[in-house]
């Protein structure tokens, strides 16, 4: 994964005194991979995290084509429409914690690398980076051009963490979800959400739980 930490964290705050809440943003692109938006928000709980959702245009089709039924939203996930600016994350003044664009699609990451923020999905990565909150961009996409890096490059210098869906393999995944988990796990790791999804990798001679 590619990473640029300008000490930027997500503000935790206490949930119960047992676990600790984020508000968090999910994003999805016209990018293939829509299975990585479904893992991740099927492992974050809205009874602990204060989860939104919002689409690009071209998601919707990508969605047709990979999830014929749709995202699953869990009881409490608050979905949001792309054009409207009427949304809690369009404001510095009420920045979330976190948030993920999964996938993300090239035209979309190099939009944000260039400060575009024509729709709700822009002006929320815009508000993370200018309020030095977490953004966390996965791109599916291969190969790369010089343009591609060259926009990872800004996006590195500006805060964002860059995280390609990159699976591994380690763990011998049996299944495609238990592929797709190899990616998510690192995502949560990255928002500081606990998880299971996958062993973590050991130093020799350390024993397997």
């Amino acid at each position: 994964m590619l990473g640029h930490r300008t000490g930027r964290e997500p503000s935790l705050r206490p949930n119960n005194g047992q676990r600790q809440s984020l508000r968090i943003l999910i994003a999805m692109t016209g990018a293939s991979g829509a299975c990585y938006a479904q893992r991740l928000l099927d492992n974050l709980d809205p009874a602990v995290h204060e989860v939104h959702v919002v689409l690009s245009s071209y998601a919707h089709v990508v969605l047709q084509e990979e999830l014929p039924e749709g995202l699953k939203l869990r009881p409490g996930v608050t979905q949001h429409g792309l054009k409207s600016m009427n949304v809690p994350f369009a404001s510095g003044s009420n920045a979330f914690d976190a948030m993920v664009v999964i996938p993300c699609s090239m035209g979309t990451l190099g939009r944000i690398a260039h400060g575009f923020s024509e729709d709700a999905l822009l002006r929320a990565a815009d508000v993370m980076l200018k309020e030095r909150k977490r953004l966390i961009l996965v791109p599916r996409e291969t190969p790369l051009s010089l343009i591609h890096v060259r926009n990872f490059e800004l996006l590195l210098l500006a805060g964002a963490t860059l995280m390609p869906a990159n699976p591994s393999f380690y763990s011998r995944p049996q299944t495609v979800e238990q592929v797709v988990d190899t990616v998510v796990a690192r995502v949560l790791d990255h928002l500081q959400v606990p998880h299971r999804l996958m062993p973590r990798w050991q130093a020799e001679g350390e024993e397997r739980v």
